[in-house]
Protein backbone atom coordinates (compact mmCIF):
# COMPACT_ATOMS: atom_id res chain seq x y z
CA UNK A 1 0.00 0.00 0.00
CA UNK A 2 2.83 2.38 0.88
CA UNK A 3 4.40 1.83 -2.56
CA UNK A 4 1.13 2.70 -4.25
CA UNK A 5 0.89 5.83 -2.18
CA UNK A 6 4.45 6.77 -3.16
CA UNK A 7 3.75 6.16 -6.86
CA UNK A 8 0.53 8.10 -6.63
CA UNK A 9 2.33 11.01 -5.04
CA UNK A 10 5.02 10.99 -7.76
CA UNK A 11 2.39 10.93 -10.49
CA UNK A 12 0.59 13.85 -8.88
CA UNK A 13 3.82 15.83 -8.65
CA UNK A 14 4.61 15.08 -12.30
CA UNK A 15 1.16 16.18 -13.40
CA UNK A 16 1.47 19.39 -11.38
CA UNK A 17 4.89 20.13 -12.88
CA UNK A 18 3.55 19.51 -16.40
CA UNK A 19 0.60 21.81 -15.80
CA UNK A 20 2.90 24.51 -14.47
CA UNK A 21 5.10 24.22 -17.56
CA UNK A 22 2.12 24.57 -19.88
CA UNK A 23 0.79 27.52 -17.91
CA UNK A 24 4.21 29.15 -17.91
CA UNK A 25 4.53 28.62 -21.66
CA UNK A 26 1.12 30.13 -22.22
CA UNK A 27 2.05 33.12 -20.09
CA UNK A 28 5.26 33.53 -22.10
CA UNK A 29 3.34 33.43 -25.39
CA UNK A 30 0.83 35.97 -24.07
CA UNK A 31 3.62 38.25 -22.85
CA UNK A 32 5.42 37.99 -26.19
CA UNK A 33 2.22 38.77 -28.09
CA UNK A 34 1.50 41.70 -25.80
CA UNK A 35 5.00 43.11 -26.26
CA UNK A 36 4.73 42.74 -30.04
CA UNK A 37 1.41 44.56 -30.04
CA UNK A 38 2.99 47.41 -28.10
CA UNK A 39 6.01 47.78 -30.39
CA UNK A 40 6.39 51.42 -31.51
CA UNK A 41 4.98 52.12 -34.95
CA UNK A 42 6.99 53.77 -37.70
CA UNK A 43 5.84 56.65 -39.89
CA UNK A 44 5.27 54.15 -42.70
CA UNK A 45 2.85 52.17 -40.51
CA UNK A 46 0.72 54.96 -39.05
CA UNK A 47 -0.60 58.25 -40.41
CA UNK A 48 -0.39 59.71 -36.89
CA UNK A 49 3.26 58.73 -36.65
CA UNK A 50 3.92 60.06 -40.14
CA UNK A 51 2.46 63.45 -39.24
CA UNK A 52 4.58 63.66 -36.10
CA UNK A 53 7.69 62.52 -37.99
CA UNK A 54 7.08 65.22 -40.60
CA UNK A 55 6.59 67.88 -37.93
CA UNK A 56 9.80 66.76 -36.25
CA UNK A 57 11.70 66.82 -39.54
CA UNK A 58 10.39 70.30 -40.36
CA UNK A 59 11.59 71.70 -37.05
CA UNK A 60 14.93 69.92 -37.16
CA UNK A 61 15.56 71.31 -40.65
CA UNK A 62 14.62 74.79 -39.47
CA UNK A 63 17.12 74.51 -36.61
CA UNK A 64 19.82 73.29 -39.01
CA UNK A 65 19.12 76.20 -41.38
CA UNK A 66 19.35 78.70 -38.53
CA UNK A 67 22.63 77.19 -37.40
CA UNK A 68 24.02 77.31 -40.93
CA UNK A 69 23.09 80.97 -41.52
CA UNK A 70 22.65 82.58 -38.10
CA UNK A 71 21.52 86.12 -37.42
CA UNK A 72 20.83 88.16 -34.30
CA UNK A 73 17.58 86.27 -33.57
CA UNK A 74 18.76 82.76 -34.43
CA UNK A 75 19.60 81.74 -30.86
CA UNK A 76 16.09 82.60 -29.68
CA UNK A 77 14.46 80.87 -32.65
CA UNK A 78 16.57 77.75 -32.12
CA UNK A 79 15.73 77.61 -28.42
CA UNK A 80 12.03 77.90 -29.25
CA UNK A 81 12.17 75.14 -31.86
CA UNK A 82 14.19 72.85 -29.59
CA UNK A 83 11.33 73.10 -27.10
CA UNK A 84 8.90 72.21 -29.92
CA UNK A 85 11.08 69.22 -30.89
CA UNK A 86 10.98 67.98 -27.29
CA UNK A 87 7.18 68.29 -27.23
CA UNK A 88 6.80 66.39 -30.51
CA UNK A 89 8.89 63.55 -29.10
CA UNK A 90 6.57 63.43 -26.09
CA UNK A 91 3.61 63.19 -28.50
CA UNK A 92 5.38 60.41 -30.43
CA UNK A 93 5.81 58.38 -27.26
CA UNK A 94 2.22 58.99 -26.16
CA UNK A 95 0.94 57.94 -29.62
CA UNK A 96 2.96 54.71 -29.64
CA UNK A 97 5.34 55.92 -32.37
CA UNK A 98 9.09 55.51 -32.74
CA UNK A 99 10.43 58.39 -30.66
CA UNK A 100 12.83 60.60 -32.58
CA UNK A 101 11.84 59.35 -36.06
CA UNK A 102 11.73 62.26 -38.47
CA UNK A 103 10.88 62.69 -42.14
CA UNK A 104 11.74 65.41 -44.62
CA UNK A 105 9.07 67.95 -45.52
CA UNK A 106 6.34 66.34 -47.61
CA UNK A 107 7.87 62.86 -47.27
CA UNK A 108 7.09 59.71 -45.38
CA UNK A 109 9.84 57.67 -43.75
CA UNK A 110 10.41 55.79 -47.01
CA UNK A 111 9.63 57.91 -50.01
CA UNK A 112 8.05 61.12 -51.19
CA UNK A 113 4.36 60.86 -52.12
CA UNK A 114 3.04 62.21 -55.38
CA UNK A 115 0.76 65.21 -55.30
CA UNK A 116 -2.83 64.16 -54.45
CA UNK A 117 -4.85 63.60 -57.67
CA UNK A 118 -7.52 66.12 -56.66
CA UNK A 119 -4.92 68.84 -56.25
CA UNK A 120 -3.11 67.93 -59.45
CA UNK A 121 -6.38 68.23 -61.35
CA UNK A 122 -7.26 71.56 -59.78
CA UNK A 123 -3.82 73.15 -60.07
CA UNK A 124 -3.82 76.08 -62.48
CA UNK A 125 -2.16 75.31 -65.79
CA UNK A 126 -1.07 78.90 -66.43
CA UNK A 127 -0.13 81.70 -64.06
CA UNK A 128 -3.07 83.92 -63.13
CA UNK A 129 -3.20 87.62 -63.82
CA UNK A 130 -0.02 89.19 -62.53
CA UNK A 131 2.28 86.59 -64.10
CA UNK A 132 3.44 84.99 -60.86
CA UNK A 133 4.46 81.37 -60.57
CA UNK A 134 2.18 79.19 -58.42
CA UNK A 135 3.75 78.64 -55.01
CA UNK A 136 6.13 81.60 -55.23
CA UNK A 137 6.42 83.99 -52.29
CA UNK A 138 5.15 86.87 -54.46
CA UNK A 139 1.89 85.10 -55.32
CA UNK A 140 -1.06 87.42 -55.89
CA UNK A 141 -4.00 87.57 -53.49
CA UNK A 142 -6.51 84.78 -54.09
CA UNK A 143 -3.99 82.51 -55.79
CA UNK A 144 -3.61 78.85 -54.92
CA UNK A 145 -0.07 78.22 -53.65
CA UNK A 146 2.10 75.36 -52.44
CA UNK A 147 0.42 72.90 -54.81
CA UNK A 148 0.89 69.30 -53.68
CA UNK A 149 2.13 70.25 -50.22
CA UNK A 150 1.01 68.37 -47.15
CA UNK A 151 0.33 70.33 -43.98
CA UNK A 152 1.26 69.44 -40.44
CA UNK A 153 1.71 71.26 -37.16
CA UNK A 154 4.67 73.09 -35.69
CA UNK A 155 3.80 72.20 -32.12
CA UNK A 156 3.75 75.87 -31.09
CA UNK A 157 1.14 77.30 -28.76
CA UNK A 158 -0.73 80.58 -28.98
CA UNK A 159 -3.55 81.99 -31.08
CA UNK A 160 -4.10 80.37 -34.53
CA UNK A 161 -1.13 81.22 -36.75
CA UNK A 162 1.25 79.77 -39.32
CA UNK A 163 4.93 79.74 -40.18
CA UNK A 164 6.40 79.50 -43.67
CA UNK A 165 9.66 79.29 -45.60
CA UNK A 166 8.42 81.44 -48.51
CA UNK A 167 5.82 83.89 -47.26
CA UNK A 168 6.85 86.85 -45.10
CA UNK A 169 5.33 87.64 -41.71
CA UNK A 170 1.94 89.29 -42.09
CA UNK A 171 0.86 87.19 -45.10
CA UNK A 172 -2.60 85.67 -44.66
CA UNK A 173 -3.13 82.11 -45.87
CA UNK A 174 -6.30 80.05 -46.08
CA UNK A 175 -5.72 76.34 -45.47
CA UNK A 176 -8.49 73.88 -46.36
CA UNK A 177 -8.45 70.21 -45.44
CA UNK A 178 -10.06 68.58 -48.48
CA UNK A 179 -10.76 65.38 -46.54
CA UNK A 180 -13.25 67.07 -44.23
CA UNK A 181 -13.83 70.47 -45.95
CA UNK A 182 -12.72 72.39 -42.86
CA UNK A 183 -10.66 75.52 -43.38
CA UNK A 184 -8.86 78.17 -41.40
CA UNK A 185 -7.40 81.53 -42.36
CA UNK A 186 -4.23 82.40 -40.48
CA UNK A 187 -1.45 84.94 -40.56
CA UNK A 188 2.19 83.97 -41.04
CA UNK A 189 4.05 85.01 -37.90
CA UNK A 190 7.39 83.20 -38.16
CA UNK A 191 9.77 81.25 -40.38
CA UNK A 192 9.71 77.44 -40.75
CA UNK A 193 11.17 74.76 -42.95
CA UNK A 194 8.13 74.22 -45.21
CA UNK A 195 5.56 76.13 -47.25
CA UNK A 196 3.15 76.32 -44.34
CA UNK A 197 3.09 74.90 -40.84
CA UNK A 198 0.08 75.48 -38.61
CA UNK A 199 0.51 75.97 -34.91
CA UNK A 200 -1.51 73.79 -32.54
CA UNK A 201 -4.58 76.05 -32.36
CA UNK A 202 -4.84 76.48 -36.14
CA UNK A 203 -4.29 72.79 -36.81
CA UNK A 204 -7.07 71.86 -34.38
CA UNK A 205 -9.50 73.90 -36.50
CA UNK A 206 -8.97 71.75 -39.61
CA UNK A 207 -7.63 68.41 -38.45
CA UNK A 208 -9.32 65.03 -38.62
CA UNK A 209 -9.54 63.33 -35.20
CA UNK A 210 -6.33 61.55 -34.28
CA UNK A 211 -4.38 62.74 -37.32
CA UNK A 212 -1.27 64.93 -37.35
CA UNK A 213 -0.98 65.29 -41.12
CA UNK A 214 -3.23 66.78 -43.81
CA UNK A 215 -2.43 64.96 -47.03
CA UNK A 216 -4.98 66.74 -49.23
CA UNK A 217 -4.66 70.44 -48.51
CA UNK A 218 -5.72 73.47 -50.52
CA UNK A 219 -3.60 76.49 -49.63
CA UNK A 220 -4.52 79.98 -50.85
CA UNK A 221 -2.96 83.36 -50.33
CA UNK A 222 -5.74 85.69 -49.21
CA UNK A 223 -3.87 88.75 -48.07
Amino acid sequence: MSRRRRLGTKKKLALLASAATVAGGGAFVMATTSNAAQSPKTAAESSVCQGLATALGNNQRFIADQQATPDAQSAARIANREAVVAQIKVQQEASGCVVGESAAVGESAQDSPAAPPSQAASAPQTPPTGGTTPGAGNAVTGEQVCNGSTVTLSGEAGAPAASSDRFPAGTRLKVTNLDNDKSTTVQVTSVSGSCVLLNDAAFEQVREPGKFLIRRALIEKVG
